[in-house]
């Protein structure tokens, strides 16, 4: 046979080589006490473990340098060097080793801040019980397995992403032939066409995509002249039922880069809608990564990408906000729960509560987000075939993270550990509170939940406490407005409320007119649940109802510390508006707020809770009745007309509107078109005679009339002027106060 053979056929007397075994897993054990430490062995003896002793934290950081460590065991209390400095800098210098602390030692401050910064897998207190060693080094190796594995995957990823980027370029060509048929009809000049050119070179995207951002031709025109000239067939892809193999031929990325979607396969033939079907080489890409013909026709690109969204679901966050939330800083590390009101605690409870699920990570890196992101809220919202984590920034709910259904119940059940709830009741609605440090800020949440049919649905309200007051001046209010609430502030005595729904501003105004001429010769003092800003000028008082502190019992408490501004979180019933009340009669000026509809509807609810007439007539100095809207970004916005259904909906007030802006939307608005949000007002300071109607007890009706007399400017009024002015939309308006039957 020849010796080339050999290549081509088995050597049938060569025999396979064994697999090599893989070697022991590697056991550091550190102690100061030799007893300790030949215990320790003794419980691995039956163990396929290699295990290393030695009896100081020096020593084991020279064996740590010569050769690898799988998990490391060491005791706290060591002369020279703790457990908790050796693990941190064994963490710091060989992060993929396992570090378990054993420690008979209840120095609560060290563990907790071994905990915190990560140092530890697990402590372990003596004396320890054998089988539970042995379970936790276990399960240590595999954490230790899976990490690695975990590290390799991500190599893996981090190749595949970058061969997949490169392939992308090719994807993006410079073959379509759509500016110069624009050009050739007139459409675009040749500088035009130079500059959507030189735009596709420098971004990598296609140009229609770039034609559209400019705005230099309306997509219709440009369809017309597609359908009449080109004879090319426009499809209406409603009536596509698109199969997922032929769905699969084409990646999700390219349909959302390059608006683009495979319809139906016949024989060869693949039907591909395109947003820019004049892309030949678009066209030759995909003819050559399917091995199909390419049966080109076009769509709308709101019709393409609303497709898209269709049979693909939502793509949920992006890659690049992904990249934001899990780059640089571990979401672990990079937030904490502060734990209040704990000095009881035992060793054991603490070390029990830091056992914590694998769920932590995306609890953390949810959070993380959303004070990124600036959102106030948190809705984790079970569905049918995922959980959806939407975040409400500037007032409005928008859907960021897709999570899988099973990893539903570990999120809810840390997210009730963190906030002391009962883990074990998914059939009552539970309310809890936290608080957590970032590394941005030190945020306050209240957390809600509600048993849904889909599984049980949290609510985290974020409170940010380092949160700037803003001034006065900087509330929004119009000119007229401003000075009623300078003038009512001026007072010495009396009461001025904020009223509107939930998340209208009401604290953040009342804020602002506290600090508005503060002075250190006055004695300021807050009653709030939660604390939301942080004045150092006032004695804030945090409600807990638990144990006893209620809005009342704190205000009757605080008459006794000799106040001159008081601000009440909140008037809930009949007893904390009478002491609010009667604090404002005797010469205190007293700030709160009230969840009703408009400033007139506030005197009602008064009423209703059960307070006298002449009691409201004589301490009310002022109602600032407030929504928050969306302000247009700066950056895009562009003149725009009001359409008609529009104004029938917002009724006369509009009718005669001159001017109106919107935003066209930018990255640095995400596209949006708003950026921040403003206040809209409507300030009642009753005069004599509207007091005077007040203690009689009159109709709405006649305080309405009244208010107007007096110059009282309504909601609907005030928003109009910030539309005009170009700060706010008319579709904002309607959202918020909704349609507005008449002037």
């Amino acid at each position: 046979m020849s010796r080339y053979a050999n290549l081509f056929t088995a050597d049938k007397g060569a025999a396979t080589p064994p697999a090599p075994k893989p070697a022991p897993y590697t056991v550091l054990l550190v102690d100061d006490e030799p007893n300790v430490l030949s215990a320790i062995t003794r419980v691995f003896r039956q163990e396929n473990y290699r295990v290393l002793a030695v009896t100081g934290a020096q020593e084991a950081l020279a064996a740590l340098a010569k050769e690898p460590v799988h998990v490391i065991i060491s005791d706290y209390m060591m002369p020279g060097m703790n457990g908790a400095e050796f693990l941190k800098q064994a963490r710091a210098r060989w992060p993929q080793t396992i570090r378990i602390m054993l420690t008979g030692h209840a120095d609560t401050n060290a563990v907790m801040g071994a905990i915190k910064e990560g140092a530890v897998y697990k402590f372990i207190l003596k004396p320890w019980n054998d089988d539970d060693l042995r379970v936790t080094v276990a399960l240590a190796i595999e954490q230790h397995e899976l990490l690695q594995k975990n590290k390799a995957l991500a190599q893996q990823n981090a190749n595949k992403a970058r061969e997949i980027g490169e392939l992308s370029k090719l994807a993006v060509s410079n073959r379509s032939q759509l500016a110069i048929m624009l050009h050739k009809r007139n459409l675009l000049n040749n500088q035009q066409v130079q500059e959507l050119y030189k735009l596709q070179q420098t971004r990598k995207e296609p140009i229609l995509k770039l034609l559209l951002e400019k705005d230099w031709v309306a997509e219709n025109t440009l369809r017309e002249i597609l359908r009449k000239d080109l004879m090319l067939e426009e499809v209406a892809l409603a009536e596509f039922q698109i199969d997922p193999a032929v769905l699969a031929l084409v990646p999700r990325t390219l349909c959302d880069k390059q608006w683009v979607l495979p319809l139906k396969q016949t024989g060869r033939r693949l039907m591909l809608v395109m947003a820019d079907p004049m892309d030949q080489g678009l066209i030759d890409n995909l003819r050559f990564t399917t091995g199909l013909e390419i049966q080109a026709v076009m769509a709308d690109t709101a019709a393409i990408k609303a497709k898209i969204q269709e049979v693909h679901g939502d793509a949920g966050v992006s890659f690049a906000e992904l990249e934001t939330i899990t780059s640089s800083v571990d979401p672990y590390e990079g937030i904490e729960i502060l734990i209040e009101d704990q000095d009881d605690a035992t060793l054991e409870e603490l070390l029990r509560s830091s056992d914590e699920p694998p769920a932590i990570r995306l609890v953390n890196a949810i959070m993380l987000e959303a004070m990124r992101l600036g959102a106030s809220d948190i809705h984790i919202h079970p569905r049918t075939k995922s959980v959806a984590v939407r975040y409400r920034i500037d007032g409005v709910l928008v859907d960021k993270i897709q999570i899988p259904t099973n990893w539903h119940l570990p999120l809810v059940s840390r997210i009730k550990v963190m906030a002391e709830l009962d883990i074990t009741e998914r059939r009552r609605p539970q309310d809890g509170r936290l608080t957590v440090k970032s590394p941005f800020k030190v945020v306050d949440l209240r957390i809600s939940t509600l048993p849904t049919i889909n599984g049980e649905k949290v609510v985290m309200r974020l409170l940010d406490r380092n949160a700037a007051i803003h001034s006065i001046a900087e509330l929004g209010l119009s000119p007229p407005n401003l000075a009623r609430v300078l003038y009512a502030v001026s007072k010495p005595q009396g009461i001025v409320l904020a009223t509107g729904p939930t998340g209208s501003g009401k604290t953040t105004t009342l804020y602002s007119l506290v600090q508005h001429d503060a002075t250190p010769t006055k004695n300021y003092v807050t009653i709030e649940d939660p604390v939301e800003y942080y004045l150092d000028m006032a004695g804030q008082v945090a409600v807990k109802e638990k144990t006893g502190l209620s809005f009342a019992t704190v205000l009757r408490a605080i008459l006794r510390q000799d106040p001159d501004v008081i601000l009440l979180g909140e008037i809930r019933d009949l007893e904390t508006a009478e002491v609010a009340f009667h604090a404002a009669l005797t010469g205190h000026l007293v700030y709160s707020t009230l969840h009703t509809n408009s400033a007139l509807a506030s005197i009602a609810r008064l009423f209703d809770l059960g307070l006298k007439p002449y009691v409201v007539a004589t301490a009310l100095e002022a109602i600032i009745a407030q929504r928050l809207v969306r302000r247009i970004c700066e950056d895009c916005r562009q003149p725009a007309e009001i359409n008609q259904g529009l104004r029938a909906k917002l009724g006369p007030l509009f009718d005669n509107a001159t001017q109106s802006f919107a935003g066209k939307g930018c990255p640095r608005c995400n596209g949006t078109g708003y950026r921040g949000r403003l206040a809209v007002h409507e300030v009642l300071t009753p005069d004599e005679q509207l007091r005077h109607l007040i203690a009689t007890g009159a109709t709405l009706l006649d305080l309405s009339k009244a208010a107007k007399q007096h110059g009282l400017i309504p909601l609907a009024h005030d928003a109009r002027d910030k539309v005009h002015a170009g700060l706010t939309t008319a579709e904002e308006v309607l959202r918020v106060l909704g349609p507005q039957a008449a002037a």
